[in-house]
């Protein structure tokens, strides 16, 4: 074989060589999908009107009846607190302690401005002020921190039952607060969720029962 083609050859098998590897690497660094979140769990010791009124003011007591969760509802990675509460007037407390009110399910609907959406009251007395209070964990204490953390009083949820499981969208899956409705829509499932700015209310569909 001429020193030419010695040459030639081991230029091709170079080639392939570089080839195969930049195919292995590429393959390597390909962005994995995240594994999805963990499943809620309930706080322990359970959470108290203590910590509700420290966190929401006197006006916010606990709903009794609905389970309370630690979850990572944004995916920071930190434990999120979600509970079942009543709030009366909570747009009067919100600056003094630092939660925003915000009405996903009306929004949904088409009434974007809280201010208004806050003063629909429910036909049925026991459903007035009945709302969910999130709390956005922040640093290895989670919720438990004693620093400032963001907060959400949800108002106007037509739940009867809560619970919080997983939700695929387009690009990842997170976790959601799933609620069977009641009132108008009895019968009927839904689920809010955080998209990175907000709590967004999205309808499910009628249950199977």
């Amino acid at each position: 074989m001429s020193f030419s083609r010695i040459v030639c050859h081991r230029f091709f098998l170079g080639l392939l060589v570089i080839s195969a590897a930049s195919v292995t690497l590429a393959a390597q660094s390909k962005k994995q999908p995240p594994p999805p979140p963990a499943h809620a769990k309930a706080p322990s010791p359970a959470v108290t009107d203590e910590y509700v009124h420290k966190e929401f003011g006197d006006n916010c007591s606990l709903l009794a009846g609905p389970p309370q969760f630690v979850v990572d509802l944004d995916g920071d990675g930190m434990d999120d607190l979600v509970i079942a509460a009543r709030c009366k007037n909570p747009l009067a407390d919100q600056a003094e302690y630092g939660f925003l009110v915000s009405d996903p399910y009306d929004s949904f609907m088409g009434f974007g401005d809280v201010k208004v959406t806050s003063t629909f009251a429910s036909d049925e007395p026991e459903r007035k002020g009945v709302c969910l209070l999130v709390v956005h964990g922040v640093g290895p204490e989670g919720w438990h921190s004693d620093k400032p953390k963001p907060k959400f009083v949800l108002i106007n949820l037509p739940f009867k039952t809560v619970t919080v499981k997983r939700l695929a969208l387009k690009k990842k899956t997170v976790l959601g607060i799933y609620m069977e409705e009641k009132g108008e829509g009895e019968e009927t499932s839904s689920v809010v969720y955080w998209d990175g700015k907000k709590y967004r209310y999205q309808q499910l569909g009628s249950t199977l029962e």
